[in-house]
């Protein structure tokens, strides 16, 4: 077992030791102990931190820093996200790798310091313009997350897309045990500037061909294809699936696991790719289940969105689909046992 660690501590040092060697960004809570880390221990290793003028600045330094094939990262929250949003869709317009950290807080506009998930739709369906995607991995805890990142610059550079950590404000502030990763030899990705610029589709946008159309959704299917990624328990028999990610991923085991020995099947389909989103997982799901119960920190309900899809595709009857929108924090195991016995009394409707 590894020493106790901040979360966000954790994921600074984590990034320098998965080769990271450029962070540009601004300060916004719950992030900032990321970015606070990291400017004094990118210089230890040779690196470059840059506190930007503003959140629009410092994606774009990190368009710089992808551009040059170096590991390139970023941290922020809520609005600070939402201002980047332009930089991540030319960083996957120009098929660059870079890996944006997003600790989440509630609420719309400026929001609250209250850690949420009401992030989720901007996060996987790309918030800035365009058809782009990023990948998306949701950590349920302090370990995963650090496992997750190095991850998220893995793929990042596998498909030459943005990679996008999703935390929550709760789980970059709290403390875990935590085994680091060993030091990776820092290495500059082939595609970097080398005193000539010949990204190959400078030119390749046809209106008669589509290429460009082409190659957008042959790299979006590639990673449907490969890189899903979940966990399930005691799904095979259920009569209810719980589906969650994060830190209510985590409440909702716990919750699985209490209504099991009160003689409830029930079972959990735990999302760690939020995109892409694991429609795998349904095919170990038990064909005759009743129904489905999306558990999520938002006001809402978003990821319920993406389970009505899912199990719309995956039946060829009408299977009803649950939300338990928490709005922020954590939920208790309590509160999950009690509205799923509401539910079970009628109490609570189906969203889908």
């Amino acid at each position: 077992m590894g020493d106790m660690i901040k979360g966000n501590h954790a994921l600074a040092e984590a990034a320098v030791r998965f080769g990271a060697r450029l962070y540009a960004g601004y300060p916004i809570t719950p992030s900032t102990e990321i970015m606070e880390y990291i400017s004094w221990r990118m210089p230890e290793v040779g690196g470059a931190f840059i506190q930007a003028e503003s959140e629009i600045a410092g994606i774009n330094m990190v368009i710089g820093g992808a551009a040059c094939g170096i590991r390139s990262f970023t941290a922020s929250s809520g609005p600070g996200i939402s201002l980047k949003q332009e930089g991540i869709t030319q960083l996957y317009d120009e098929e660059l790798a870079a890996v944006i950290i997003n600790v989440v807080r509630y609420g719309n506009g400026i929001g609250t310091l209250y850690t949420a998930q009401c992030d989720y739709l901007r996060e996987t369906r790309g918030g800035g313009n365009g058809d782009y995607r990023a990948i998306v991995l949701c950590p349920e805890s302090i370990q995963e997350a650090v496992d997750l990142l190095g991850e998220a610059f893995d793929l990042s550079e596998k498909y030459r897309t943005v990679a996008v950590l999703m935390t929550e404000g709760a789980l970059g502030q709290m403390m875990e045990p935590c085994t680091l990763p060993d030091f990776i030899e820092p290495k500059k990705n082939p595609w970097g500037f080398d005193g000539k610029y010949s990204y190959k589709k400078i030119g390749i946008f046809d209106r008669d061909s589509m290429k460009e159309a082409v190659l957008i959704n042959e790299k979006h299917d590639a990673i449907k294809a490969n890189e899903q990624r979940w966990e399930a328990v005691d799904v095979e028999d259920a009569d209810y699936v719980f589906v969650s990610f994060g830190l209510p991923g985590r409440s909702t085991k716990g919750a699985v696991k209490a209504l099991r020995e009160a003689g409830h099947k029930v079972g959990i389909i735990r999302v760690i790719s939020a995109w892409p989103f694991p429609e795998k997982a349904f095919d170990a799901v038990n064909p005759d289940v009743k129904g489905f119960v999306t558990v999520e920190s938002n006001a809402t309900g978003q990821l319920v969105e993406d389970v009505a899809l899912t199990v719309k595709k995956s039946y060829a009857q009408n299977k009803p689909v649950y939300c338990l929108p928490y709005v922020y924090g954590i939920p208790s195991t309590s509160a999950i046992q009690d509205d799923y016995n509401r539910l079970l009394a009628g109490e609570i409707k189906e969203a889908f």
